[in-house]
């Protein structure tokens, strides 16, 4: 087993990875600046081990390796789980950070799958504890008309396919979008990203291949770019992700990395076996935004000297509530833990969607109650440029004072800028009603995984009760 260092993690980047920004292929990734903060940013989930190995560091007997891919056995490994993807989005300002997205894919990939496809996922899965792997995961398919199945579409790479096999490898090609950490990762795990039928057997695919495999292109996102100010961005002049579209053109595959090869029956089934340990994640990932949104209002709402009137403590015990209601659901999602296919543990599926949907519901809510306790400063502000020059500090530090001095005040209203209006707010925005499923495929899990049994029992007892 390995255990790599962040140092380690960010030289294993330079190979012949064929990415793209801006309309110009990157040279080398590790080296690129425009890169920098989001590379150091994941190798959070490298570090963490030194700085909290009780909690991100396992040992089965053959040599320590990282807890985000221990795979879950009980409620508590569950449980246990939650509170590492916690710690390091914690490390990260509530960012998410790669190796827990990956390790959704391969928990996935072992609970859901049969035969040569489990196989050959369970020598993947050594194969990523033995040499601490970053892994990305390709899911999202770029689906042109949605209305229609992959089969049916005028183009048919639109969603990614088999055109080619051998007795050693099989051949796709298409593309996959919102791919996270791709450019910066060692890996890419693909996965079907709906239920298929038999018509769409050539769509029904998964493998894994390193980044640098010959035929396939990342073109990263523009978005969160450039170098920020610590002063006015606090958080996302440290903190982001690379998102790339994923083209894969004729890139061949062997049959040993393939886990799904046009099996369109174990599509839908392995599409929601991800899903179900993604959510997990996301709402854990997601407890540190949720406590920085509370703090802030805290902090801002006393900074302004108005902490202690009616409205505004109306205000601040519904984000509390809210915060705390997701949570409460997320700590549930362990305790109502079930045992899945092939002996690995499921997070609770209702409890887990009832979280994500919370979070999603309400988060928009959340942010606006932030811009309203901090006012208007968040656009209208001072930046850091002028905090920076004597002369003008010391008209800011006269005229912004209030309840706090005003190096204070401001910091805390750029902050709350950061997370609310900035690009890294937007991109939470987003996040909150797109990233990890859409608020109506979480509704329609809540639906599904709910067992009404015991609702319609009540009713039965009563209406037999009424008629004596």
């Amino acid at each position: 087993m390995t255990l790599r260092t962040s140092a380690d993690y960010r030289a294993g980047l330079r190979d012949e990875r064929r990415v793209f920004y801006q309309g110009k292929r990157v040279d080398n990734v590790a080296s690129f600046g425009e890169f920098d903060c989001a590379i150091t940013h994941s190798g959070l989930a490298f570090d963490i081990a030194a700085e909290l190995p009780e909690l991100a560091v396992v040992d089965d007997g053959d040599g320590p390796y990282t807890a985000f891919y221990r795979v879950p056995r009980t409620g508590e490994d569950i449980a246990n789980r939650g509170k590492l993807i916690e710690a390091v989005s914690r490390m990260g300002a509530g960012t998410i950070v790669l190796k827990e997205v990956g390790s959704d894919a391969l928990f996935g990939l072992l609970r859901a799958l049969t035969g040569e496809g489990l196989e050959n996922a369970r020598e993947f899965y050594r194969y990523c504890c033995e040499n601490d792997v970053a892994l990305a995961v390709a899911q999202t398919d770029v689906k042109g008309d949605r209305s229609l199945a992959p089969h049916q579409q005028a183009d048919p790479d639109l969603y990614l396919r088999i055109v080619g096999e051998d007795a050693d490898s099989i051949t796709v090609r298409g593309a996959k979008v919102h791919t996270s950490f791709s450019a910066n990762a060692d890996e890419i795990i693909v996965l079907p990203t709906r239920a298929m039928g038999p018509a769409d057997a050539d769509w029904a695919v998964s493998f894994a291949v390193p980044v640098d495999t010959e035929g396939l292109s990342l073109y990263v996102s523009p978005y969160l770019h450039g170098e920020p100010d610590p002063f006015e961005h606090p958080v996302s002049s440290k903190h982001k992700l690379l998102e790339s579209l994923t083209v894969f053109d004729d890139v061949r595959v062997p049959k040993s990395r393939v886990f799904l090869n046009r099996q369109p029956e174990l599509a839908g089934p392995l599409a929601l076996a991800f899903v179900d340990y993604h959510r997990f994640t996301a709402v854990n990932y997601k407890l540190p935004i949720l406590d920085l949104l509370v703090g802030a209002a805290l902090e801002m709402a006393d900074a302004n000297g108005i902490g202690r009137t009616g409205h505004v403590k109306t205000k601040l015990t519904e984000l509390i509530t809210y915060a705390e209601t997701v949570r409460g659901f997320a700590e549930l999602a362990a305790l109502r833990s079930v045992s899945g296919g092939n002996d690995v543990q499921l997070p609770d599926p209702l409890a887990v969607n009832m979280a994500k949907y919370h979070f999603a519901h309400g988060f928009h809510a959340a942010t606006a109650t932030l811009i309203d306790l901090a006012g208007g400063l968040i656009v209208t502000g001072p930046g850091g440029a002028d905090w920076a020059d004597p002369g003008t500090r010391a008209v800011l530090e006269k005229y912004f004072a209030a309840a706090a001095p005003a190096e204070q005040r401001l910091r805390l209203i750029n902050l709350i800028g950061d997370i609310t209006t900035g690009q890294w707010g937007g991109y939470q925005s987003v996040l909150a009603t797109h990233a990890e499923g859409s608020l109506e495929a979480e509704k329609m899990m809540i639906a599904r995984a709910f067992d009404d049994t015991r609702a319609r029992a009540m009713v039965t007892q009563v209406l037999s009760e009424a008629r004596f």
